[in-house]
Parts: structure tokens; C-alpha cells; sequence
């Protein structure tokens, strides 16, 4: 090979990516399919909603699939389904989440009840995901996870208190699962801040726009620069595990 003789790029055959009806996974389903993966949408409760994401996708093959984080046994359902059809998996996208905003200060109105929900759907969900479909992932083909992390787990600024910590843990876990499940599958992080969604119920875009004009990169960071973060860690990034990737106009600086 010369120095001017590039490889060609090989892209995931068939890729899962919870949370895949709206937001950042929706536009990651996107982006995959469009570069010829077979996309499983993983959704919690709004089915319509997933499946009208998977008709629009270009390609055929897509479908969807219940997958509640918080609930094992819908996890473990699902790896069945996805082995029984396809027999493998390629990358594994963790975009299932939720929050519930509470002042950083109101440490009273953090109850144990908010605290433990967010650990389970954004920390223990992601591993449970993860530990059920390692050994689909393990037929794969330079298979890949990437666990879609917050800037907030850095900034320690974010919706909630639980929801910074939880974030921190999946980091930490990111680094841990690339060395457990190495060499045959890589594991990412992919940070974003401050997305253009509705993820964070109650946040207005306006609010967004006045935090973006205070970042280096002075933009409100869309779902689509979070999706194609996701793709190069899957795509591009082969000589790499068990990092985290900033999507978040340089917040984190």
C-alpha cells in the first residue's frame, strides 16, 4: 500500500440504536442507514413513533424493537429477536435516556425516587443493553458500542445532580467495557451538551441559543452533529477504544 492508497471504509451491517425514535437516535438511524446498514430502532413505549422513523430510512430490512432499559427482561427479549434474525450485531448505539430536571442546589427536591430512576435508565441500562448483546456483538464484524454520554458528567453543570453522576458512570463503564470486551469489540463515548431536542423537558430553544453564544463555537449543537460523531467513532475511529468524544461547541474548554 502506498501513502496514497486509502481503504476502503467498512460500515456496520446491522446496527442497534436505543432510543431510536426521536433526537439523537433517530438521526443516528439516519446517518447508519444511510450508509447501507440494516437498523434496528429500539424504542421504550412510543411504537408509532419508532416505526414511522424505520419506514423513512433508506434501505429495507429495518425494524423496530421494544427495548426498556430499565427492564431486563424486555432487553433480553429483544437480544433474542435480533439473534434469531440477523445472528450478529455490528455496533450498538445507547441513546435510551431520560431526566428530570432539578436545581443543582435543591438537594431536597432530589428525592431517591428521581435519583435511583435516572442511575437505572442512564447508567445501569446502557450496561444491561451492553451485557446482553455482547455475545452478538462478539459475531460481528469490527463491532462497536458507543454510549452517548453528557458533557454534564465533565462540567458537573446539567439537569440534575443524578443525572451528571449517572453520565460520569457511563464514561467510567465506557473505559472499563473497552478493556473487558477487547479486542474483538470497541467501546465509545460520545459527549454532547446542550442538543437541540426535547430531551430536557421544559428547556426552550431560546435557552439553548443564550448558552450557545457563550461557547467557543457559538452553535447549538444539532442531533445530526451528534450522529455523526457516532459514525466516525464506528466508521473511522478502528485504532480506537474506551474514549470519550466532546460534541459540545467546546464547552467542556
Amino acid at each position: 500500500m502506498t501513502s496514497l492508497d486509502v481503504p476502503a471504509l467498512s460500515f456496520p451491517k446491522i446496527a442497534l440504536v436505543t432510543g431510536g425514535g426521536s433526537g439523537i437516535g433517530k438521526a443516528t438511524a439516519a446517518r447508519l442507514a444511510a450508509l447501507g446498514s440494516t437498523v434496528i430502532v429500539g424504542y421504550n413505549s412510543r411504537r408509532e413513533q419508532a416505526e414511522a422513523v424505520a419506514a423513512e430510512l433508506p434501505g429495507d430490512g429495518h425494524l423496530c424493537l421494544r427495548i426498556s432499559v430499565e427492564d431486563t427482561a424486555s432487553i433480553a427479549a429483544a437480544a433474542s429477536a435480533v439473534d434469531a434474525k440477523f445472528g450478529r450485531l455490528d455496533a450498538l448505539i445507547n441513546c435510551g435516556g431520560a431526566t428530570v430536571p432539578v436545581p443543582a442546589n435543591d438537594l431536597d427536591g432530589l428525592t431517591d425516587a428521581i435519583f435511583d430512576r435516572t442511575v437505572a435508565i442512564n447508567l445501569r441500562g446502557p450496561f444491561a443493553v451492553v451485557r446482553a448483546f455482547r455475545p452478538l456483538l462478539e459475531r460481528g464484524s469490527e463491532a462497536a458500542v458507543v454510549n452517548i454520554s453528557s458533557i454534564a458528567a465533565r462540567t458537573g453543570i446539567g439537569s440534575s445532580l443524578a443525572y451528571l453522576a449517572a453520565k460520569a458512570g457511563v464514561d467510567a463503564l465506557t473505559i472499563a467495557l473497552a478493556k473487558v470486551l477487547a479486542p474483538h469489540i470497541r467501546v465509545f463515548s460520545v459527549s454532547p451538551a446542550g442538543v437541540d431536542t426535547d430531551f430536557v423537558p421544559g428547556r426552550t430553544r431560546e435557552q439553548l441559543q443564550k448558552t450557545a453564544e457563550r461557547l467557543p463555537l457559538a452553535h447549538i449543537t444539532t442531533p445530526d452533529d451528534v450522529a455523526r460523531a457516532v459514525v466516525a467513532c464506528i466508521v473511522n475511529l478502528t485504532s480506537s477504544t474506551g474514549i470519550v468524544v466532546p460534541v459540545d461547541e467546546g464547552r467542556h474548554l
